[in-house]
């Protein structure tokens, strides 16, 4: 536990801490910390609403198998894994320039590198460039 938290949580602790606090800037304390638990009731209650209705829908779907003559059971050899997403390979370079002596590649998507931004404005295309072959 932090030390902030150690302080918070214990009330001896808590009282020296804030000893020098005027009774004024002890009330905002209070009305903030009455607005941060406000708040975290109203998110509790959001989440056990959402726990019931998902609760209920799973209570739903349950009968609806059962009615159907079917169990849990049956669908083990139904259900089908999630196959994790393939990561796709990196695109392939389309534009390059030699900046002394190093050459630097862009695939022409994202944000566009700035010493291609700086030879376009001194007037030069993209078309430029274009690495051989790719289009």
């Amino acid at each position: 536990m932090s030390d902030f938290l150690n302080i918070l949580t214990h009330g001896r602790r808590f009282k020296a801490a804030v000893k020098e606090l005027a009774l004024t800037d002890l009330r905002d304390l209070a009305v903030k910390l009455e607005k941060i638990i406000t708040e975290r009731e109203a998110e509790e209650k959001a989440e056990s609403a959402a726990n019931a209705e998902r609760n209920a829908k799973i209570a739903e779907i349950l009968a609806q198998i059962e009615n159907n003559g079917l169990s849990i059971n049956d669908l083990g050899d139904v259900a089908v894994a999630k196959t994790p997403a393939k990561k796709r390979a990196p695109r392939p370079a389309k534009y390059q320039i030699t900046v002394d002596g190093e050459q630097i590649q862009w695939t022409g998507q994202g944000r566009m590198p700035t010493v291609f931004k700086t030879q376009l404005e001194k007037g030069k295309k993209m078309e430029d460039f274009l690495i051989p072959g790719m289009e």
